[in-house]
């Protein structure tokens, strides 16, 4: 016979195993159908990334990015504002996604292997990559900085591709847009390299400098879901709604609309 006394620990450590799983999958990402219960679709978001996901004069958030996550509440939920726009810097861009603080995240991230390997990264909804900025008026073209002064952030992506299309240039690490910019004004520097996504925000608020019509590489920017059969659903959903898009042009509108080479 089994005594009260011994079921007593069993039964404690029955309620703390179940009580951890419930607070466990309490925070997991929501599948579509709990977001749709919900009534509200929850984005991770930059809001300082000009002009992808910024905040306006007023401090409304405005952008490429934010644009698409009102397109996808629409289609998802039938309203644009049914939406929830959390920012997040560029650590927790998957972070929020994995341990279900968002339902997924449109904050400019690339699809890469290792990436691919800990979330679902959706169809690219925007080729970003390598571009070239500067006031010189005498460059237009890739021909004419092939010798020229380029800064560019430390340790950056962007270092291996100006180094294979332009290898007789002068290259000049910084450590902030802030003196890249320093160095340009100053004529240390004749050309800022960077991914063409930012720089479009940097001739917006720099309208003195203009990019030149060019991508060194390719980085393609993918919508981040969860990782997991149950999710299936809103990886469906997303996929076909970047495919739709791309489709009808209105990707390709509201990227021009924004600025975006």
């Amino acid at each position: 016979m089994v005594k009260l006394g011994n079921l007593f620990p069993f039964s404690i450590a029955l309620v703390l195993v179940t009580t951890s799983l419930i607070s466990s999958s309490s925070i997991l990402a929501a599948p579509l159908d709990e977001i749709m219960r919900r009534g509200k679709l929850i984005v991770g978001i930059k809001d300082n990334v000009k002009p992808l996901g910024f905040k306006n004069e007023q401090g409304d958030l405005q952008g490429f990015e934010i644009d698409i996550a009102q397109r996808l509440a629409q289609e998802i939920l039938g309203s644009p504002d049914a939406l929830v726009l959390r920012p997040v810097n560029n650590l927790e861009r998957l972070e929020v996604v994995i341990e279900g603080t968002v339902d997924i995240t449109i904050a400019r991230v690339t699809i890469t292997p290792s990436r691919s390997r800990v979330v679902d990264m959706s169809h690219y909804y925007y080729l970003d990559g390598t571009g070239l900025v500067t006031k010189n008026p005498s460059m237009r073209s890739l021909s004419d900085v092939t010798s020229a002064r380029i800064a560019l952030l430390k340790n950056s992506s962007t270092i291996v591709a100006i180094k294979s299309e332009l290898p007789n240039a002068q290259l000049i690490g910084v450590n902030s847009y802030q003196e890249a910019l320093t160095l340009l004004e100053t004529n240390q520097a004749d050309v800022f390299a960077a991914d063409n996504s930012i720089l479009a925000g940097w001739v917006q608020d720099y309208p003195q400098y203009r990019l030149l019509p060019v991508r060194l590489s390719g980085a393609a920017l993918s919508i981040v879901m969860p990782k997991g059969l149950q999710y299936k659903s809103l990886h469906n959903r997303v996929n076909e709604a970047i495919a739709r898009w791309q489709e009808s042009g209105w990707l390709q509108e509201r990227a021009t609309y924004w600025g975006l080479p």
